[in-house]
Parts: structure tokens; C-alpha cells; sequence
């Protein structure tokens, strides 16, 4: 390559880097809206009602162990005393079976500009308890007198702010209100509910049932505690995310644009939440996923499963990946530019070349600020429309040709096309990024396959 070439290929190149820069300040933009949109969530939570979670309901009996002990005073003279022992426990008994249904309808709240997906869901519970008789709550290694105490029903919910109704449970066909605070020392947040004093003489099961309709911040978690769990949500909101470590049956699970259903079935024997709760409730740190103390917990660290209700399209998280493949507009179109000028021997000036890579740069800001407003389709097809009608105008003087205005115009918007199917197709992105690559690569090797480019030199020189 001789040296007017070569020297015209630094510049192309060191103009391409430069555009570099107003695409970071870009990108550094729509980081700051992102965290902007992040705080307006936050500020939802602290105003209204946060992202929820539901543990229960489990029974805890209060119960004092007495117990007399022989212990000895004074061991040369053998001297003994028999001494009485006050303890207070608390035995905790998980619902044996535990039906949930619910129905979930979202809506959205704003902050200024920003918009925070809501919802409000109405779920019945029912299922039974085997209540243990006292011989289940004596220590084996003593002799010892149980004497019960008021039980209550604990039902952990992680922002009560989101309750909507005043709710009880029926408890073998009684009714008991539920009280502040759910009595657990690992998921404080909640509600309780006191029953009359039980005959622990022999078990017995007990059915229940309760409502709780509660309103929540864009996910809904799920705390499988009962032998057997069974819990179905329907909502009409149709871009669901199933999360946590359980996922619905693929059976009984259907998502389509009217809604979405689902049913998890989960049995004790693929959880370890009971024994994971019965750990921090007694203090045993060892078995807790967490290097924090128990009582520092707001959301402990329990076997759950979730559904989120996601925005289909964020518009912060597209732009972002859109920004990223700027530099690839800026290659392509200066690349086009360089074949074109070096082909037709119509010198193209830097600030052309600049003024062009600004524009590229300008679309994604325009994105970004668009979409902020209206429908993230719209913003795309608008701004991309913007800045393709600009580029083809200026070409068309620059170039001294229409024609050849148009061409890179009807080019751009094939590239554009292309960028708008990599954001839509997430999973597919890297394949669709691939093989764009490479076309574009073997169109330029067949466009160029008969330049003799030392000739092509030498005729630059002359």
C-alpha cells in the first residue's frame, strides 16, 4: 500500500476511535437513567409496599419443661441436692398440607417519567396440621412435666403495608383474628394469630383455610413449608419470570398473551425449609446461608420460588445494548465510506467523515430520550428514521450524487433492521451478531476481490 493510502487509512481509522467517545458519554447516560429508573423503584417501596414474600402458616406451641435434677454440692462428703428446672421451648409445626390459589392483577405507578410495575393478589389457603400430642414435645433424656401454653398461628409476610383486608383463619371451624407481628425470631415481619389452649393428650388434625389479599412491588416469593405444597397463580399479565429454586410444573404451566397460570407442587423432601427455619428459630447460625446474624435478617435465607412481573421491553437495559454495537455502525459505515472514496477515487474529508459519525452516535441518545416518553418501537423507528433521512441528505451533496445518498441511506436502514432484531432476539443476539459479521466481511472480500491494491496505490499517489 503506498503512502497516501496508507496515511488515509490512519485517519479513518483514528476518526473511528474518536467517535468512541461521545458513544461512552452515551452509554455513561443511559447508566445514570438506569439508576434513576432503580431509585424510583425504591422510593415506590418506601412510599407504598415492597416486593413480597410468604412464609406459612405454622403453628407454634408455647410450652414450660419442668424437671428435677440431682446434683452434688460438695464431692468429698458426697453431699447432694435435688434441684427443679424451668425451661420455656417453643415446638413448631408445619401444615402437613398446604393449598394455595391465587389470582394477581398488576398495574403500573409512576415517578415522574419513570414507571414501576405494581400488582394486587387474592389468595385462599387451606391445608391441615397433625397437632402433636405431649409426648412429642418431652425431652427422651429426662423425666419431665409439659405444661402447654397459648399456641398462635404464625404467617410470615415481608411488608405488611400490602395487606388490603383484615384477615383471619379458620381453625377447625373456628375463627381467629390475626395480631402484628408474626412471633418468629427469623422472619419478624408478618402476623400471628392466638388460639384457645389445645388437649395435647393425643394428636389430632386440625384443617384450616384463610384469605390474604395482599398488594406487592413487581415479584411475589414463596416460602414451601408444609410437607406437601401446592400453590397455583393466574394473572393477566403475560410476560411472567418464574424464578427461585423451583419451577412450576411444565405440565400446568401456560403463558400467552391473555395471562399466564402456573402450579408448583413441592414436597419436604425437595426443600429444606422446615429444617432451615427450625435452625434459625433456635439459633443455629451453622445452618443458615448467611454469615450475618439471625436476628439482623429482614429476609432470611430460605428455600423459595417466585414470579416476577417483568416489563416486556426496558427500554434502559435495550438502549444499553444497542449503544454497544455503535462502534460496529461506525466501522461498517466509515468502512463503506473508505471503499467507496478509495473505488470511485472521490476523496471523502474528515470532517465528512466525522459529521457522519456524530449523526451515528446522535441516534442512540435520541433512543434513549424517546423512549423515555412513548413506545420503545416507536422511539426506535423514529430516531433511526431521523437520523437515516439526515445522513442520506448530506451524502447526497457530499457524495455529488442522489443516487448515491440513497444507497447508503437504504444501507443504513438495512443495518438498522438488523440492530433492532438483535435487541428483540436476546438469547440469539451473539449468533445474529455472527453472521452479520461475516456477511458483511464476505461482501466486502467479493466487492474487492479484483483490486490490485499496490495498482490502486500507486494511482492515489499520482
Amino acid at each position: 500500500m503506498q503512502r497516501t493510502l496508507l496515511f488515509k487509512s490512519i485517519i479513518v481509522a483514528v476518526l473511528m476511535l474518536l467517535i468512541g467517545i461521545p458513544l461512552m458519554m452515551i452509554q455513561s447516560t443511559i447508566s445514570e437513567r438506569m439508576r434513576f429508573r432503580d431509585m424510583a423503584v425504591r422510593s415506590i417501596a418506601a412510599d407504598s409496599v415492597s416486593e413480597q414474600t410468604i412464609l406459612g402458616p405454622v403453628l407454634v406451641i408455647p410450652y414450660s419443661e419442668t424437671y428435677e435434677q440431682e446434683e452434688v454440692l460438695d464431692s468429698a462428703t458426697k453431699r447432694t441436692v435435688l434441684r427443679k428446672y424451668v425451661l420455656q421451648h417453643r415446638h413448631y409445626v408445619y401444615p402437613n398440607q398446604l393449598q394455595l390459589i391465587g389470582n394477581v392483577d398488576t398495574d403500573h405507578r409512576y415517578r415522574g417519567i419513570h414507571k414501576v410495575l405494581v400488582y394486587s393478589g387474592l389468595h385462599m389457603l387451606t391445608g391441615d396440621f397433625v397437632v402433636p400430642g405431649l409426648d412429642a414435645l418431652a425431652r427422651e433424656k429426662t423425666v419431665s412435666q409439659i405444661t402447654p401454653g397459648t399456641p398462635y398461628i404464625s404467617l410470615g409476610l415481608s411488608d405488611t403495608r400490602g395487606l388490603r383486608n383484615f384477615p383471619s383463619i379458620n381453625w377447625n371451624g373456628k375463627a381467629y383474628e390475626f395480631k402484628q407481628e408474626s412471633k418468629l425470631r427469623s422472619f419478624q415481619h408478618g402476623l400471628h394469630a392466638p388460639l384457645v389452649a389445645m388437649d395435647l393428650q393425643h394428636a389430632e388434625s386440625v384443617k384450616f383455610s384463610l384469605e390474604l389479599a395482599i398488594d406487592g412491588i413487581e415479584r411475589l416469593s414463596f416460602i414451601p413449608i408444609a410437607k406437601n405444597n401446592q400453590v397455583t397463580l393466574a394473572s393477566k399479565w403475560p410476560h411472567p419470570q418464574f424464578g427461585g429454586r423451583f419451577l412450576p410444573s411444565p405440565k400446568e404451566r401456560k403463558v400467552d398473551q391473555n395471562g399466564f397460570s402456573a402450579t408448583w407442587n413441592i414436597s419436604a423432601l425437595s426443600s429444606n425449609a422446615q429444617q432451615q427455619l427450625s435452625a434459625m428459630e433456635s439459633g443455629r447460625k451453622k445452618e443458615v446461608a448467611t454469615d450475618e446474624p439471625v436476628a439482623a435478617q429482614a429476609a432470611p435465607y430460605l428455600d423459595s420460588f417466585s414470579v416476577a412481573f417483568i416489563e416486556p421491553i426496558n427500554v434502559y437495559s435495550q438502549a444499553d445494548r444497542a449503544v454497544k454495537y455503535g462502534m460496529l455502525f461506525v466501522a461498517l459505515t466509515f468502512a463503506a465510506f473508505f471503499l467507496f472514496e478509495v473505488l470511485k477515487s472521490l476523496p471523502i474529508h474528515p470532517v465528512q467523515y466525522t459529521l457522519v459519525g456524530l449523526a451515528l452516535a446522535l441516534f442512540f441518545l435520541l433512543l434513549v430520550s424517546l423512549s423515555e416518553h412513548i413506545n420503545f418501537v416507536h422511539a426506535y423507528l423514529i430516531a433511526g428514521t431521523a437520523c437515516i433521512t439526515l445522513i442520506g441528505i448530506y451524502l447526497s451533496y457530499a457524495l455529488h450524487s442522489w443516487k448515491r445518498g440513497m444507497g447508503f441511506g437504504c444501507a443504513l436502514t438495512l443495518l438498522y433492521g438488523v440492530l433492532f432484531g438483535l435487541l428483540q432476539s436476546e438469547s440469539n443476539a451473539l449468533i445474529m451478531g455472527s453472521i452479520l459479521l461475516f456477511a458483511v466481511l464476505s461482501a466486502i472480500m467479493l466487492v474487492t476481490r479484483k483490486v490490485d491494491w499496490y495498482q490502486l496505490g500507486k494511482s492515489v499517489d499520482a
